[in-house]
């Protein structure tokens, strides 16, 4: 077998590209172990997914910065009524307190703003009727009295067949007349709240409240129904708003409501009625609403405030909340849903505005309650703690 020699140089440059070789292969074996693995698309997807972001806020942060949360429901634009609309009592829920009597007022137990209890005397009128009017009452109760001995006098007698039948009956019918003046007597002294000694008319709250307008003055000279004090009770009002005859024939109680306050307050109500007919003033209806326990601080009658009525009978088609709960989060629309915790930042896919109000087309649902007034805080207060975590 013949060899065959190369060159010193030829074999030194195969040397050299073999070792090239070795170190490539050495070099991809590498690079293909320490390479991770990618990861499925469905993980990546999840990476990508951004988590929802949340606010931890006890509730006494949350009243201090005066964020309001409101319970969402499912309407539509076309279905809210704006209105304006007065805080008036209840028909039960004031009272109007006159003098009885002609008299001179001789003491005041109350004066502007005290709270009255049912059946607290608020005054006394020292009067001359008063004393007739007692004096009436005990004419008639003496007469009854007699007429019930003369009568068990009679009776006893006509059992006994001393007397005739005519003689007891006679005495059983005066009787019946003089206890029939008795009872109208006692009506008459009720009816004009006369003390006990016969000397004075007695101003009488019916109801509990506070006293709302007063005009009594001590020692002045008062006609019979004078008007002297007037009494409310704060927990028994309602709102009155006017809406179009149109929007009239929409509305139907048992809608829900919102009332609104010029200080930003809100009032969850119902409708209660609306009148049938239009007021030739204003030429709008009323409609009643009843306000439901609970938020939004006191309502004073005569108060003006915005009522939000929302019809049922107008088909709707998603979500409606003041236009100042819809925050722009990283790029995106979102409310801030209230948690036991705080508050959770939820993406929503919003829809038309009008009023104020804008319509949430997905995102929400009924029974969700959201930050409404000052939402703005919360979005403020969610950038810095971003800004502390970098």
């Amino acid at each position: 077998m013949i060899r065959k020699s190369y060159p010193l140089s030829s074999r030194r440059g195969l040397v050299a590209g073999a070792a090239l070789v070795v170190a490539a292969g050495l070099g991809f074996a590498a690079a293909k172990l320490t390479t991770p693995k990618s990861a499925p698309p469905e993980a990546s997807a999840e990476a990508e997914k951004p988590a929802s972001a949340a606010l931890q806020l006890d509730t006494s942060r949350i009243a201090a910065s005066g964020v309001k949360v409101e319970p969402v429901s499912v309407g539509g634009l076309a279905s809210e009524i704006m209105a304006q609309a007065t805080v008036a009592a209840e028909p039960g829920g004031q009272a109007v307190l006159t003098a009885r009597a002609a008299g001179a007022i001789s003491r005041i137990t109350k004066r502007l703003g005290d709270p009255v209890r049912a059946g607290e005397v608020l005054a006394l009128v020292e009067s001359r009727e008063a004393s007739q009017i007692a004096a009436a009452r005990s004419t008639a109760a003496a007469k009854a009295e007699l007429a019930r001995k003369v009568y068990a006098r009679e009776r006893r007698l006509y059992e006994q067949k001393v007397s005739p039948r005519q003689d007891m009956e006679t005495a059983q019918a005066e009787l019946a007349s003089a206890e029939a003046e008795a009872r109208a007597a006692n009506a008459a002294v009720g009816a004009a709240d006369v003390s006990r000694d016969g000397r004075y008319v007695m101003v009488v709250s019916p109801i509990g409240g506070r006293i709302t307008a007063t005009t009594a003055s001590l020692g002045a000279f008062v006609q019979p129904e004078t008007e002297l004090f007037r009494v409310a009770d704060p927990a028994k009002i309602q709102v009155e708003a006017a809406v179009t005859a149109a929007d009239a024939q929409r509305v139907q109680p048992g809608d829900a409501a919102v009332v609104e306050t010029g200080s930003g307050g809100t009032r969850v109500a119902v409708v209660r009625s609306v009148t049938p007919s239009l007021s030739p003033e204003t030429r709008s209806a009323t409609v009643v609403l009843a306000l439901k326990s609970g938020g939004g601080g006191a309502l004073t009658p005569g108060q003006t405030v915005r009522a939000r009525i929302s019809a049922q009978r107008t088909t709707s088609g998603g979500i409606i909340v003041p236009e100042e709960a819809a925050q722009t989060v990283e790029g995106r629309d979102a409310v801030f849903v209230r948690t036991p915790k705080g508050f959770r930042v939820q993406p929503v896919t919003l829809g038309a505005r009008s009023g104020g109000r804008v319509q949430v087309l997905a995102g929400l649902k009924p029974g969700d309650a959201v930050a409404t007034r000052n939402a703005f805080l919360l979005k403020a207060e969610l950038g810095k703690g971003a800004e502390d975590e970098e």
